[in-house]
């Protein structure tokens, strides 16, 4: 029996607890006790069965043994598997304790359905197996006290920042000690197989590493004053209908109000972080968006403000994807700010926020590009017209009696409880040094770092990790009751400016409890750099430990290289530590903003980590998760697992190249067989879309660089036809290997009439390049992009003549096409100019991009190169990611290219062997094998030319050496051992 299968029947049952069945931003704790056998020494393993919607930490006797699940779609829920028998205690009370995060809204990683856990403990020895425990009406059930649910959501394509409240957590809850007498009784909600859990499936990837890691230093402390208003709302969810199933952005028409209260006159100012942003008023005057003081994304108004209330709203128009609005006030004299509601449920008893909604008057979800043009118009003429009607009113009377409606804010969707805002709504700020003993907490002593109290203000002070990780903050601190420590984790500075996390809240607020105690997070976190702000102390607070534990695939550095130039060592050292962070339970984007799985980054990200890390199952799982969207869309998701219904058909087609790329790399046969009808049908729906000319004529995001290049969300794109032109290649060729030709002649005859079909209508003999676009009605494109030759030129369509001009512009670019925009076409771009042997040229881009980020205190790659991004309102902020695998490139081609190890046959049974020198005189490396082992390469180059070459290789590889023949040439076998059971 695999102890990663579930082959015994299941005996739990699906449990809940409280009265709603998807609470919003839930952590429930869930517990249950038993004797274990004191004859269990005989049994050789004992194995804890474990799933729930939507995470899950799981403790046994105190110690936290796992977490989980790995992303999933609803109906094909994944369950892990946890040995646990060192865990319990034979002849004596075991207790498993399980807290389970529920998200209660829909993102990017995930589609929301009601909360659940399920859990079953079974001991095994030979054939004799026992349940000691399972998910029953046996277990007790209470909501984590200490966790706020009101709190912001971290970004749209994640869950929620986090409100602790260490007076209010129990730490030893999940020991047998702890008396759960007040707890209620779970609730069963049925058995496996039930909906929405239609189907489980068994962990399909290895669980995630764990590895400690310790801040290098303190680099800054501040005395801070913030803004006396803070506060988040969350426009999302208030405009939009029909709910939270998914994540489709919105927009709207609708306001939002409070009452400002001075007890005397006050100079005040007014911060917003809004998306969307109109007219403001503010008591008598109105200020229209042309008005506002921009700093962006920040907008202020200021004004002098008599003694009194003055009403304060702004209307807001989206798009809205999920990001939280914020508004700051600061004044120089006392003030509060009141719901204009405040009388009507005073005495209810509901808890509401200082806001009222006004509106929506009109809204609608963008959930795709088909048939949006009648209600965008509408929107936009429904926005002048909501505007222009509420513009003159000057109170909520005035505007119900208009017909608006105004309705309340909960607390838990707006409140100033939010901690991200205050971390750029600052009053004051003033610098010191950092004292010796605030040093400490970046070393391991047993003396704690002493955090100073400033009169007036509150104490912020900048920790450094060195370089960028992913993973889960923890800390242990002693301080008085009541103190409240902000951690807020950033990826860039420079000097003294700070690159705040807009559009992230990647905050976490822990109010202390008297004495000593130690909170760890359970919410996966990217940065660098943690800024942590102690407010409201009187007495010292000392940090005993901080530390953050990395987590990731667990992919051994087996890959390696080293060569004659340094900067290109440290290219691919943060290429490879880039690719490290952003392999979680899928590849993702990144590990700060987003950690979403976007299928067409993945393609990229997989041949990274074929060369560096050799990971497979990861591959195989980002892969079968695809066409799990087909419920949403036949083309299948950008994104996935997602709510999002978002389709960029390049990404798509990305997919089926990967399929195809890791079938062979792999040897897979039976993988290419299983893809094969999954990518026939999602290329049926893009054939539906093909016109009277055979060209892909499509609403979409349609999408392949950022860069100023001409991708309409409608019409013919010729990017996205030769893209169409390599998938249904790929598909052909995968058939083929599949041993099923047959199924894929169909691809091979349409490839002929697309590629003549884009010769034929997308081709400019004056330009003598493709043209980036024919618009609808028949416009032709006059923008020309270097972006569209290279996919021309990798995808075959361009052949003969064409294919020899468009060569020349790989290093000699017309004057006026659109240059390589984001790191990520230069993936293809280097492609390209490998195909064309351009070694040199690649080289060089590498050196001057990629050492622009190393010059700017990179140490991982970033999302945009600096130097040519479209954003110059800062010229600090260089890139929003500062940690992208899209990004990796040089992880790949260094190693397949410059050592020059390549396969030539389905999985590296025989391997090429080519360097590419450029100006290096020596390179050395190693590249992992899928099944077992890896290549090592070393070689010098003399006079222009590869003088020497050691390689060392299994004996069972075929070797098929490319060099000189004056090249000295070592070849090293080792013996391969059988794989182990």
């Amino acid at each position: 029996m695999s102890m990663n299968t579930k082959s015994t029947p299941w005996k739990g049952s699906w449990i809940w607890g409280g009265p709603e069945e998807s609470p919003r931003n839930e952590w429930r704790w869930f517990r249950t006790s038993f004797v274990c056998p004191p004859n269990l020494e005989t049994m050789a393993r004992a194995v804890l069965w474990i799933t729930a919607d939507s995470r899950y930490e799981v403790y046994v006797n105190g110690k936290r043994v796992g977490r989980g699940p790995v992303r999933y779609f609803s109906t094909d829920i994944f369950y892990d598997s946890h040995e646990i028998g060192h865990h319990l205690r034979r002849g004596e009370l075991n207790t498993i304790a399980v807290q389970v995060m529920h998200f209660g809204v829909s993102n990017f990683q995930y589609l929301r359905e009601r909360g659940g856990l399920l859990a079953q403990l079974d001991a095994f020895s030979g054939d004799n197996e026992i349940t000691l425990a399972q998910t029953g009406a046996d277990w007790l059930t209470s909501v984590h006290a200490g966790q706020d649910p009101a709190i912001s959501r971290m970004s749209c394509q994640t869950g929620f920042a986090e409100r602790i409240d260490g007076r209010k957590l129990a730490e030893d809850w999940t020991s047998s000690d702890y008396s759960d007498a007040q707890w209620g009784q779970a609730k069963v909600l049925g058995p496996v197989g039930m909906e929405p859990w239609v189907r489980l499936h068994p962990r399909d990837i290895p669980f995630l590493t764990e590895e400690p890691v310790l801040p290098a230093r303190v680099i800054s402390l501040n005395r801070v004053v913030p803004y006396p208003l803070t506060a988040f709302i969350d426009a999302y969810h208030l405009m939009k209908a029909p709910g939270e199933e998914n994540a489709n952005h919105i927009r709207f028409c609708g306001a939002f109000a409070t009452i400002l209260r001075l007890r005397e006159e006050a100079q005040v100012k007014v911060m917003f972080h809004v998306g969307g942003l109109g007219i403001v008023r503010l008591g008598e005057r109105l200020y229209k968006e042309e008005e506002l003081e921009m700093e962006p994304p920040l907008a202020y108004i200021r004004a002098t403000l008599p003694a009194g209330d003055h009403i304060l709203f702004y209307t807001v128009y989206g798009p809205e994807h999920g990001h939280s609005n914020r508004v700051g006030v600061d004044a120089d004299k006392e003030i509060a700010w009141i719901s204009p509601l405040e009388k009507e449920f005073a005495e209810t008893g509901e808890r509401m926020s200082p806001f009222v909604r006004i509106g929506p008057s009109f809204t609608y979800s963008c959930f795709d590009y088909v048939d949006q043009d009648e209600l965008f118009a509408s929107w936009e003429t429904e926005k002048i017209h909501f505007a222009d009607r509420i513009a003159p009113l000057s109170s909520i009377e005035e505007l119900r009696a208009i017909g608006c409606p105004v309705e309340p804010v909960p607390h838990s969707l707006a409140n100033g409880e939010d901690a991200f805002m205050p971390q750029f709504a600052k009053r004051e700020s003033e610098a010191y040094s950092v004292p010796a003993n605030l040093q400490r907490i970046a070393v391991a002593s047993a003396d704690p770092g002493v955090v100073p109290v400033f009169e007036g203000g509150d104490t912020e002070f900048m920790l450094d990790f060195g370089k960028e990780w992913s993973g889960f903050l923890e800390f242990e601190l002693e301080a008085e009751a009541g103190i409240t420590v902000d951690w807020y984790g950033i990826e860039y500075r420079k000097d003294a400016y700070v690159q705040h996390t807009f559009g992230l809240d990647n905050t976490l607020r822990y109010v202390t409890r008297e004495g000593v105690q130690r909170y760890a997070s359970p919410v996966r976190r990217g940065f660098r750099y943690v800024i942590v702000t102690v407010r409201g102390a009187v007495k010292p607070v000392l940090i005993r430990d901080v530390r953050f534990v990395q987590s990731n695939y667990p992919a051994p550095e087996i890959g390696g290289f080293q060569c004659s130039d340094m900067k290109l060592n440290r290219i691919w050292d943060i290429s490879k530590h880039t690719t490290k962070l952003c392999m979680e339970d899928t590849f993702v984007d990144c590990p700060s903003y987003e950690q979403a799985f976007w299928v067409g980054d993945s393609r990229n990200e997989a041949l990274v980590n074929y060369y560096v890390f050799g990971g497979t199952e990861i591959v195989e799982r980002c892969l079968r998760l695809v066409p799990g969207s087909e419920f949403q869309t036949p083309l299948y998701g950008d994104q996935v697992p997602s709510a999002w219904t978002s389709v960029i058909p390049n990404w798509t087609f990305f997919w089926i190249v990967a399929c195809r790329e890791y079938a062979e790399h792999t040897g897979n046969r039976a993988f290419a067989a299983e893809m094969l009808p999954k990518m026939l049908l999602t290329l049926g729906a893009y054939l539906e879309r093909l016109n009277a000319d055979d060209l892909l004529d499509m609403k979409g995001w349609n999408l392949l660089d950022w860069a100023p290049m001409d991708q309409p969300n409608d019409g013919i794109v010729t990017h996205q036809n030769v893209m169409l032109v390599k998938a249904l290649e790929e598909t052909a060729a995968i058939a083929h290997f599949a041993g099923l030709p047959e199924r894929g002649t169909e691809c091979a005859e349409l490839v002929v009439r697309i590629k003549a079909a884009i010769n034929r209508h997308l081709w400019s003999d004056e330009r003598k390049a493709y043209l980036d676009c024919i618009h609808p009605g028949g416009r032709r494109s006059n923008i020309f992009s270097m972006q569209t030759q290279v996919m021309a030129l990798l995808a075959g369509v361009a052949e003969g003549e064409r294919y020899a001009t468009l060569s020349t512009y790989l290093t000699d670019t017309p004057e006026g096409f659109v240059p390589i925009g984001s790191p990520f076409m230069s993936f293809f771009y280097y492609e390209m100019l490998m195909k064309s042997g351009n070694v040199q040229w690649m080289l060089d881009d590498m050196r001057d991009n990629f050492g622009f980020m190393l010059d700017n205190g990179a140490t991982t790659c970033w999302e945009m190169y600096g130097h040519t991004t479209m954003n110059r309102a800062n010229e600090n902020d260089l890139t929003r990611s500062h940690c992208h695998a899209w990004s990796a490139a040089p992880g790949y081609f260094l190693g397949a290219y410059v050592l020059g190890v390549r396969p030539a046959a389905p999985g590296w049974a025989k391997v090429v062997i080519e360097p590419l020198h450029g100006d290096l005189s020596w390179a050395s490396g190693t590249v992992p094998l899928p099944l077992g082992g890896c290549i090592e390469v070393a070689w010098k180059a003399e006079n222009g030319e590869i003088a020497s070459l050691v390689v060392t290789a299994a004996e069972n590889t075929e070797l098929d050496i490319r060099v000189p023949a004056a090249c000295s040439i070592d070849i090293r076998r080792v013996r391969r051992l059988p794989e182990l059971g």
